[in-house]
This record gives structure tokens, sequence and C-alpha cells, in this order.
């Protein structure tokens, strides 16, 4: 019955992780061409830069001359580039610095605005103020450790309608301080644009596109599968777009009265909709780095989807970051952390493999019941319940260690899926990104079906090995030929795993050779105590 259970379970897991193991093909996505930029010339009758949050009524107030020309504006710190544009006072590229494609080309989360460009404004959905010129007051900013923020600000005014955009930048971080002094307007939208924040959007194996966060509820929306506009109006902290490792995010930080995803020129767009006046915002776009997020004390550390055991994996995954501070290695950090993530298990596991054991020293007599019985399932069951009596066997005794482990093992298998600490981090030998397969061997056969270009490795391999030894060694009560059957379970979970991530395979790899152990010392310890019965 344990190896039923146990069974049941290496095939709950399977269908939970083929979802993912069928729909991830990731392929490197081209970087576009980075837009050039022009120092901007200032306008007629400009705020001083070095005071950009002086009274704006005079600016305000004047009828302005729309500028004829698009023109753009680069702003270049440690971490990003961003090109921003007078046409709607938006945003129209965005580069990291700190973050390359395998290539080794820059990570691009904007390569162009598309159909929505971000930050564009408006006084309903459309966006009308999107495709207007607006004055900008600054230059080209370089920022580094010497000259560590600046502003740039946006300025519009035409027929009722005056805008005036602040912006602020800092070289130590991702976020940009917003604000937007609008009146004349009688509804004021902002919008993330679309896709701004995706860069893989191939990656299927977490959630690619906007998401929502009301009060503490993370809302995800399929971007294919968008048919109808989605609003919500209470709680709202803030919208983004995300992949699996970077996101853009805009944070309001004063309050708004809508949040919407909508389909906007073929395209899915999330904005906000609040009153005319001064509304503050914190645009964020990066890496979905835990700690740095986490700071900004915004709620924006729940873009890092730590999944239903959130509240077991994120100790798990401080233990983890603090192993690779004393070791220096995400590789060997996973190592040492499946070996202390057994240890508080090692006494329910080792009664487990008794009470297997003791199990399959009773199946002869089990099979003799059953035989005896069959025309009696009432007498079977009395027969069976005295047989477990006399031998002091729990049928259920090999299925408790296994349910209290399910919890640890999907919060270990979200860190390693989802954390960007992983990406490109190599390990040892051949294993240079724990984020990616292993690829020593090359790919199967695309002619092969299922799992034609599937990428070919030690590491799973080397699992596999350890699933036939693990299935060798372990105490079963089941028949030969169910035995048999059984081995197939090692090869089924070889070819599942030959996409997973290494990092993924490294831990179960090692979960596996922690069980081997644990099981030769059981199976030692049981023949030194029969030995020892049959000499008394």
């Amino acid at each position: 019955m344990e190896k039923r259970a146990l069974i049941a379970l290496g095939l709950s897991f399977a269908i939970l992780m083929i979802y993912q193991f069928l729909f991830v093909k990731p392929e490197p996505q081209k970087v576009p061409q980075q837009p050039k930029t022009v120092e901007q010339e200032k306008s007629g009758a400009p705020l001083p830069e070095s005071s950009p949050a002086a009274p704006s009524s005079a600016v305000m107030a004047q009828k302005q001359k729309i500028p004829s020309e698009e023109k753009e504006v680069r702003v270049e710190t440690e971490l990003y580039s961003a090109v921003f544009s007078s046409k709607g006072a938006a945003l129209q590229f965005y580069e990291l610095k700190k973050y390359q494609d395998n290539a080794g080309k820059n990570v691009v989360l904007l390569g162009s605005p598309g159909a929505a460009a971000p930050l564009g404004i408006g006084s309903k959905e459309e966006l009308e103020l999107a495709e207007m010129n607006f004055h900008i007051t600054g230059h080209d900013l370089k920022l580094d450790s010497t000259n560590p923020s600046g502003t740039l600000v946006f300025a519009y005014a035409d027929s009722g309608v005056s805008v005036r955009r602040t912006c602020t930048f800092s070289n130590s971080t991702y976020r940009v301080d917003i604000k937007d002094e609008v009146s004349g307007l009688p509804d004021y939208w902002i919008t993330l644009g679309a896709d701004f924040g995706l860069y893989d959007k191939k990656d299927t194996s977490s959630h690619v596109g906007p998401v929502l966060l009301r009060e503490t509820d993370r809302i995800e929306f399929n971007q294919s599968q968008l048919n109808e506009t989605k609003s919500y109006t209470q709680g709202l902290k803030w919208i983004a777009q995300e992949d699996k490792y970077f996101f853009a995010s805009l944070v309001p930080m004063t309050p708004m009265e809508e949040a919407k995803i909508w389909k906007h020129k073929d395209s899915v767009v999330a904005g906000f909709r609040g009153k005319s006046g001064n509304n503050s915002f914190i645009l964020y776009a990066g890496p979905k780095e835990y700690d740095s997020i986490k700071v900004l004390n915004v709620g924006l550390e729940h873009i890092v989807d730590f999944g239903f055991f959130s509240i077991i994996a994120l100790p798990l995954f401080w233990v983890l970051k603090f192993f690779y501070q004393v070791i220096g290695n995400y590789g060997w950090a996973i190592v040492v952390l499946t070996i202390l993530v057994r240890i508080p298990f090692i006494p329910l596991v080792n009664k487990s493999q008794k009470a297997m054991k003791k199990m399959q020293d009773i199946q002869p007599r089990m099979a003799e019941i059953r035989e005896k019985y069959k025309k009696d399932p009432q007498k079977m069951q009395q027969e069976m319940m005295q047989l477990y009596k006399t031998h002091k066997v729990n049928p259920l005794g090999g299925c408790l260690p296994i349910v209290l482990q399910i919890p640890v093992f999907f919060a270990l298998y979200k860190i390693l899926l989802i954390t960007i600490e992983l990406r490109h981090a190599p390990f040892m030998l051949w294993i240079k990104d724990l984020s990616a397969p292993d690829t020593l061997f090359g790919h199967l056969p695309l002619s092969i079906p299922f799992i034609g270009g599937f990428a070919i490795g030690p590491l799973p391999i080397l699992m596999g090995a350890t699933m036939v030894i693990q299935q060798k060694m372990t105490p079963t009560s089941l028949d030969p030929t169910q035995n048999k059957i059984m081995m197939i379970m090692p090869v089924v979970f070889t070819f599942l795993f030959l996409n997973f991530a290494s990092g993924l395979v490294l831990y179960w790899l090692m979960n596996n050779i922690f069980s081997i152990s644990q099981q030769f010392y059981v199976n030692q310890k049981l023949a030194k105590e029969k030995e020892a019965l049959k000499a008394s």
C-alpha cells in the first residue's frame, strides 16, 4: 500500500510537471536596434532644470506652441538605458545593462512602443494625448556615482488642457518617480503600455503577461485569452507586465479609481484611471530581485510568485541565498539546502522504510489470505487487520513522510524554477547555467515524436540512474510483474527531466542520493536485527 501511495505521488508530480515540460521551448529573442536620440532643445519659457519642483502654473497657463517634430531624450544609469519621446511624454526604449541573453547582448524590456507606449495618458482609453508632442525641459542624462540623480520635465498645453510630467531618476535603482500635474481633462488615464517588461514571451514555464495586485491578491491575465475588458476598483496596489525573470510595473502613490486590462489596437494594455490634478507613481522596470523590490515597501515583492506554499518557500529562499553568500556557488548551495531540508524528516522516513520492510516480509502471508478468502471480502479484511496487528505493521505508515514532504518539495520546486538568482548561475564542470537544461550531449533529433529537440545531458541521466538504484533498494509488497512495470518510472522521469532547469535536476538528484544512503542504513540495521533475533 505504501508503494502504491508513492506511485500515486510520483504520477501526480509527473502530471503537474508535464504541462511545463510539453510547452517549454525556449528560443532566444532578437534584440531590436536601439533608437537614436537627439539632445533636446529647451522650450521658450521653461522652468530651470535645477528647480523641477517649482510651481508650474505659469507654464501651464501659457498657450505654448506645440512642437512639430518628435524628439527623444536618453537616460543612462549604471543599471539601465532608457529613451523617452516628446510624443506623449512616453517611454520608447528600455535596456538593462546588468543582464544579458545567451548571445551576450543586453536584455531589452522595450524595443519599440508598439500599439501603446508606456506612460501614455489621455481622458479615455484611447489615450489621445499619447499622440501629442510635449515640450521637454532637460537634456540627455548620464548618471553615475558622482551624478546620482536627474530630472526631466515634459509639458503640454492646448485647448484648455494642460499637463506637466516630472520624471526623477536615480543611478542606484530601477525606480523612477513620476508626477503628473493635469488639468482640463474630465478623466485621467495612464497606461503601462503593451509588452513593456516582457523579455521572453515564449517561456511559458511561468506566467507571461499582465498582472495586477489588489490588496494582497495577485491576479494574472492570459494575453491570448483576454476577450473582454477586466476592471477593478478596490484595493488597487499596482499593475505590471511580467515574464519569468523580468517585469515592468506602475505603482500609484495617489489613490486611483480604477485599474483596467483591455485590448488596444490588438494589443493587451494595463492602465489606471484617476482624477485630474496631481498624481504620483513609481515606475519600476527590471529583474525580479526579491530583496531589491521588497525595500520599496509598496507591495511590489508580490511580483515574485512563490506559489501556494510561499510561507515555506520564502524562508527556504533566504536560506539558499545565505548558503550562496557563504559558499559562493548556487549549485553547492542547492546541494547543502537539499540535505538540510531532509534532516527533519529522517526519523519519519526511517520509520516509514521499516514499515515497508515489514510489509514486504508478510507479503507471502497476505497473498495466502487473499487467495483463501477471495469470496468473502469481509473475512479477508478481518484476517488482514489481525495480521497487521500480530506483526505490528501499519499499512499507512509509509504515507505520512511523503505527505509531509509535499509542501517542501513544491516550495523548493518553485524557488528553483522562478528565482532570477539562478539565471546564468554556473555550478561546476559543464554546467554553466542552473536555470537552463543540461545540453552537454546536444539535443534529441527533431524527428522523434513528442521529445524531439529536447536537451540531452549527463545530469538527468544520473538522476534516472539513482531512481533505478533507489527503486531496487526500497522494500516493496508488489508482485514481480508489478515490480517490472514500476521500472518504467525512472525512464519516464528521466525523459521528463531532460528539458528541466539544471538546478531542479540537481535538487532531485541530490534528494535521490540522500534517500539511497538512508535506505542503505535502514536495510543494514534491519538485517542486523533479524540476525540477532535468529541468534536468540
